[in-house]
């Protein structure tokens, strides 16, 4: 399974919807809460190239964006081939 980090925050809907299509999908992920933790807003931020809002997704160190475009991924069949790569 590929590395897949989601830097998120507790109260956004976006977040809740990309965590459920990855589970949906059965892919493993590591949720980063930027609310707790302000470093690692910052790390998101330079992570995703001056990205500020949440989700940002990253799969093998890949910068996929938020959850519409993980959901456009899905929808164009791109997203499945990146979760059976292995890592």
């Amino acid at each position: 399974m590929p590395n897949i980090e989601i830097y998120t925050s507790p109260l956004c809907g976006y977040c809740h919807a990309a965590k459920r299509l990855l589970s949906r999908k059965g892919a493993e992920f590591t949720e980063i809460d930027v609310f707790v933790n302000a470093d690692k807003k910052a790390e998101m931020i330079q992570r995703a190239n001056g990205g500020r809002t949440v989700p940002q997704i990253f799969i093998d160190g890949q910068h996929i964006g938020g959850c519409d475009d993980l959901y456009e991924l899905d929808d164009m069949g791109k997203l499945d081939p990146l979760l059976a790569k292995a890592s």
